[in-house]
């Protein structure tokens, strides 16, 4: 059993020890309406209270829902939050991108960034990141867009688990139930994008990554061959969106 009363407050000690660091007292970070952001702005209010800027973007691709459930977060937990539009951002240069529902999707991640460090300079705070331990693993996140932050308390959770400490904390009804969504594009699944439960990947990946079993010690658990390769692809293939650009190193002799 995951003590997950425990974690909170390890998290929440997490944030308040990095902000001093960083010789600040606020916090920005996206709010979407989705169980991530719903986590971490929870968090972050009972760490820093009145000094978390919560930003909801919604882009002309953006279910109403999702703003609701947002608010919906924002006044269970008396968070305060503002609404800046990436619309005209993304209307702007969607003619560039060919109807291309993963370049547009990707292009809104990095509007929605842009304007998250922007806020954080106006309110001199750090941007706190929403991506779980699952979405690092695999690669499913932009880079440089709703992966980039300067600190990130949930990137070592599983989304499968994070269910359970969401209860915890008190998320919403509303956005435990619903499937998981980037919300990229109208009817957008995580699932069926990835093509299988996050149960489903993240099972393999604490058998992969966190207890480090062979192909065949995976094999003999019960996992198909086939979803091991395109599982262990994906991590592989996505590894370099979670380290720093790469600088070369240069001989002056």
């Amino acid at each position: 059993m995951i003590n997950w009363k425990n974690i909170k407050l390890d998290l929440i000690k997490f944030l308040k020890d990095e902000v001093e660091k960083a010789g600040l007292k606020k916090v920005t970070m996206g709010l979407s309406g989705g169980l991530d952001s719903a986590v971490v702005a929870i968090l972050c209010k009972e760490a820093f209270g009145d000094n978390l800027n919560c930003v909801l973007m919604p882009s002309q691709f953006s279910s109403q829902s999702s703003t609701d459930h947002a608010i919906e977060v924002c006044e269970k937990f008396n968070i305060k939050y503002e609404i800046i539009s990436i619309e005209p951002m993304v209307s702007g240069f969607i003619k560039n991108m060919d109807n291309d529902k993963l370049r547009i999707g990707n292009f809104s991640a990095r509007m929605r960034m842009a304007v998250l460090y922007d806020v954080s300079s106006r309110e001199k705070s750090l941007v706190v990141g929403t991506s779980n331990k699952s979405e690092i693993l695999l690669g499913y996140g932009t880079i440089f867009g709703d992966i980039a932050c300067a600190i990130n308390p949930i990137g070592q959770i599983y989304k499968s688990d994070e269910f359970e400490f969401a209860r915890l904390l008190g998320v919403p009804e509303s956005i435990l139930n619903k499937a998981p969504s980037a919300d990229l594009w109208e009817g957008q699944s995580d699932e069926e994008e990835l093509g299988h439960s996050y149960k489903e990947m993240d099972n393999l990946l604490k058998a992969m990554i966190d207890q480090k079993k062979s192909k065949e010690e995976l094999i003999n658990l019960g996992f198909e061959e086939e979803f091991i390769n395109k599982i262990d692809y994906k991590v592989k293939s996505n590894a370099f969106k979670g380290k720093l650009p790469t600088i070369a190193n240069i001989r002056w002799n």
